[in-house]
């Protein structure tokens, strides 16, 4: 079923319960699941790609799918974290203090209005930003992930217990670990671990595993006379592209199917081509590096699919699945051979900003609709308060959905805009989509500038071509609207207040591009 267009109002979505039932709480609980460097097409309903995905595919059937969900973009090559606080404060990326790293007090975090509603906010996983505003916005939690140190493993990641004063210190990190007798056992975090050899299912449980369980022990705890708002932020699929061996096995290298815009290597150096991403396999991509890295992110993505339908079954169990909002998103797309690239540092739909966004649970009555009008991250968060009827903040910029939930319009973000670094931007109108580059070759320490180096364009028709691979920009038919979308989006720019003194960036892109 997909909600198009105007015609479709007879399709208006009665998307919550009224009444509440069996003693339960009337307002719904909410259940927000945000994964890391998961794509859009890392669900196999969502784009049938041949990656096993049973729970995230019922969770489309049974909700609202939103086919054009973006990241606005980043001004960090870690873009999970503009990403994560765009979704907590419904903010957009230009109206972020410190590119994402902190939230001020001013912007009020999806946490604090819930609780200012009367919520329980609860914590499971990552968080990417101060520890200020984590402890102001959840009123308890549990293995918390990102709190300074950090290994590059699945199996041994540093966890931290709930602290209300936000004090999470790098003594307080700890691991989980399988002991000889098999039982897990927690211990404190050592030096020598920085260096270790990679962790397997040996060692200790993944952390998809972890914050599943946690999740679910929640639900079971939780007194359902109040409701509860529950952050569940994975780390997978992030890199390392680990799995248990039963998931890798469900992916023979050799078989997979490269996608359209696989590429051997990039056609052009897009600004930032040399980084930690970048260098987790070699150029270039040759098919057999690019089919080993898919079938490694598919097994993780599956895995991570089997731990979500642990937590979906443990709201079933207790008797909360009916009156609970599920929203599943990814934070970024990721390229994974797409384009030659492997990381999520561009503006391409697949490689960097397309992300899956689905509105599923009980209180959703409407079951398979897909939705085609453009939204990004930041509007996540009205989109939700809006559904369960609490208020918008103030400090909110995102726009809600419902209005393309119920039909009354066809789109309430006619074109997009996206920013990454000060190397690329692009701009979505309709079914076309250009994307600059600008790249500085050189600094000039006597004058304090950049030199400029290259300047490339590319423009792509998304509905015919959505992996982008095909250039436009150079055949004489669209010479006008590309100088349209060009006048168009430095406008947009000027609006956004996009240039380096709000961006903190080295130079300027608009600087070069013009």
């Amino acid at each position: 079923m997909h909600l198009r267009n105007s015609c479709m109002l007879a399709l208006l979505l009665a998307l919550l319960l009224p009444k509440a039932s069996h003693g339960q709480q009337q307002s719904p609980n909410v259940l927000v699941i945000y994964t890391d460097d998961h794509r859009y097409s890392g669900i196999q309903a969502l784009a049938q790609q041949a990656v096993h995905t049973p729970n995230l595919d019922a969770l489309a059937a049974e909700g609202v799918v939103f086919e054009n969900a973006y990241l606005m973009g980043s001004f960090s090559g870690a873009t999970c974290i503009p990403s994560r606080a765009m979704l907590m404060t419904g903010r957009n990326l230009f109206d972020l203090e410190k590119q994402g790293h902190k939230i001020p007090k001013e912007h009020l975090t999806m946490g604090e209005a819930f609780q200012q509603s009367g919520y329980t906010t609860h914590i499971v996983g990552k968080w990417h930003q101060d520890n200020a505003s984590l402890a102001r916005s959840f009123d308890c939690g549990s293995t918390i992930m990102g709190r300074g140190v950090y290994l590059v493993d699945h199996f041994r990641m540093p966890l931290w217990d709930w602290d209300d004063k936000g004090e999470f210190s790098k003594d307080q990190a700890y691991l989980l670990e399988y002991q000889k007798d098999g039982k897990m056992a927690r211990r404190s975090l050592q030096k020598h671990d920085a260096h270790g050899p990679i962790g397997t299912e040996e060692n200790g449980p993944h952390t998809s595993e972890i914050f599943a369980t946690e999740a679910s022990k929640f639900i079971a705890q939780h007194d359902t006379t109040s409701p509860f708002f529950m952050y569940l932020a994975f780390h997978a699929p992030h890199d390392p592209r680990q799995a248990p061996q039963a998931f890798k096995e469900l992916y023979a290298p050799a078989s997979i199917e490269l996608p359209p815009s696989y590429l051997a290597q990039h056609p052009f150096d897009n600004g930032h081509m040399v980084l930690r991403d970048e260098a987790l396999a070699p150029w270039p991509r040759t098919k057999a590096i690019a089919q080993r890295e898919l079938a490694d992110y598919y097994a993780i993505i599956s895995h991570l699919d089997a731990q979500i339908g642990k937590v979906i079954e443990s709201l079933k169990t207790s008797g909360q699945y009916d009156n609970t909002l599920i929203v599943f998103a990814g934070d970024s797309g990721l390229a994974v051979g797409n384009h030659g690239l492997l990381g999520k540092q561009n503006l391409y739909d697949e490689d960097g900003i397309h992300v899956p966004l689905i509105l599923a649970g009980g209180v959703i009555q409407k079951r398979g609709v897909r939705v085609e009008g453009s939204c990004y991250i930041h509007d996540i968060f009205p989109t939700i308060a809006e559904l369960v009827r609490i208020p918008i903040p103030s400090s909110v910029r995102g726009i809600s959905l419902l209005p393309l939930l119920e039909g009354r319009v066809d789109a309430i973000r006619p074109f997009t805009y996206h920013a990454y670094r000060q190397h690329q931007r692009a701009y979505r109108k309709g079914h076309l989509k250009l994307i600059e580059y600008v790249r500085a070759s050189d600094y000039n320490k006597r004058s304090g500038e950049f030199v400029a180096g290259s300047r490339v364009t590319q423009l792509f028709n998304i509905q015919e071509d959505p992996w982008e691979t095909t250039d436009l920009s150079f055949q004489p038919a669209y010479k006008d609207q590309v100088r349209v979308l060009r006048k168009e989006m430095r406008q947009l720019a000027q609006a956004l207040g996009d240039n380096k003194e709000n961006t903190g960036e080295r130079f300027d892109f608009w600087d070069f591009f013009e």
